[in-house]
């Protein structure tokens, strides 16, 4: 079977996925509702059809001019398999040809073990020996990191204390499968294009809060991965020169100054949090209207606002998508993170729209499985 550059865009996923939400459609209505050339159309189409994932089935009926043939996924053709990488956990799922999770799997994973790559083969071996028999394409990895070369996946990642690890090379050793290894957030772009609120745009900015903070740049289309991989990392953007130390080595990034942590150590320092409560116990408070541990998320939002209208001003995108585990408390970052946004951004981009996604841990695999 053919492969295409890893590096080239979603076209053929995006074919894939429009034919599964929509049913059998002809190659003029791919590309008229894809928004690209005819010719790019037929020439995935062939690709798609040679290895196996597309069919054409009978002619549609003209009303006037040369009768147009449908295209049709291969129900049974084969299935995909994502996983999303943390710390402490990891989530698999299984998906078809056109991105619809048939099953998933959440796990505890402790990445900073001497066994933690063996570990991660075992709890894979298993999830995929339990499926039903239909053949796999292959696996998809998502990791929040640097992936220099998706089809070669070795991966830097300050969270999870990896330095060159050869994920994908011992990965594909130890599973038998083709393995693309790519940045988290990069890997929910894709879902995000596919499946969700990115759909029908080319330029568009998904922004993730949570732990730390993300950025995956879609343009034209395609997902920007930048030299090495590191192309998003908006939670690098240095703000306070004499900030608190990041995990990056640096000081006073966004990421150290907004992430779950940070929120956490300035509560505790201004007394909202005890020593021994953490960031469930600051939402808790903030839901409960407490208006000190409102301040908290208000203030993120804030400097989020402000840096955020500045990656606006440069890259210039149609839509902005925000979503991660912080999302769950964007009421309480939204009355920080408006003004300041809006304040922010050039004339021409104030009417930019943001849209808020309820958080899903497994879109994130949905988007490495494609």
């Amino acid at each position: 079977m053919a492969h295409p550059n890893p590096r080239t865009d979603l076209t053929r996923s995006a074919m894939l996925a429009h034919i599964g939400s929509n049913g059998p459609t002809s190659r003029a209505d791919l590309a008229r509702e894809l928004g690209v050339s005819p010719a790019l159309v037929t020439q995935h189409t062939r690709e798609l059809i040679a290895d196996g994932l597309l069919v054409e089935l009978d002619h549609r009926p003209s009303q006037g001019g040369r009768p147009a043939r449908l295209l049709g996924l291969v129900a049974d053709a084969g299935r995909a398999v994502g996983v999303k990488v943390v710390a402490d956990h990891i989530t698999a799922v299984e998906v078809s040809i056109d991105g619809r999770v048939q099953r998933s799997l959440t796990e505890p994973f402790d990445a900073g073990t001497g066994t933690a790559i063996a570990k991660l083969s075992d709890m894979l071996r298993s999830f995929i020996a339990a499926g039903d028999g239909v053949p796999l394409l292959g696996l998809g990895v998502g990791v929040p990191g640097n992936v220099d070369d998706q089809a070669v996946g070795t991966v830097d990642s300050t969270e999870l204390g990896w330095l060159r690890v050869p994920l994908g090379e011992l990965l594909r050793r130890e599973l038998d499968l083709p393995v693309l290894v790519e940045n988290n957030v990069n890997a929910l772009a894709s879902a995000e294009a596919l499946h969700g609120q990115a759909r029908g745009h080319e330029d568009v900015l998904v922004i993730t809060i949570g732990t730390g903070a993300g950025a995956g740049l879609i343009s034209e289309g395609r997902v920007l991965r930048g030299r090495s991989g590191g192309a998003g990392e908006i939670g690098h953007i240095p703000v306070e020169e004499d900030g608190p130390p990041c995990q990056c080595g640096g000081n006073g990034c966004l990421e150290a100054l907004i992430g779950q942590e940070a929120l956490v150590r300035r509560a505790r320092e201004q007394g909202i949090l005890g020593d021994g409560d953490g960031y469930p116990a600051l939402k808790a408070l903030a839901d409960g209207g407490d208006p000190a541990a409102q301040q908290q998320f208000s203030q993120a939002g804030h400097l989020l606002g402000r840096v955020l209208a500045g990656v606006v001003n440069l890259i210039d995108p149609e839509i902005v998508i925000l979503l991660g585990e912080g999302a769950e408390a964007w009421t309480h970052w939204s009355f920080g993170f408006e003004p300041a946004f809006r304040a922010g951004l050039i004339p021409r981009n104030r009417a930019i729209p943001v849209a808020v996604e309820t958080w899903q841990d497994d879109r994130w695999a949905q988007g490495a499985a494609a």
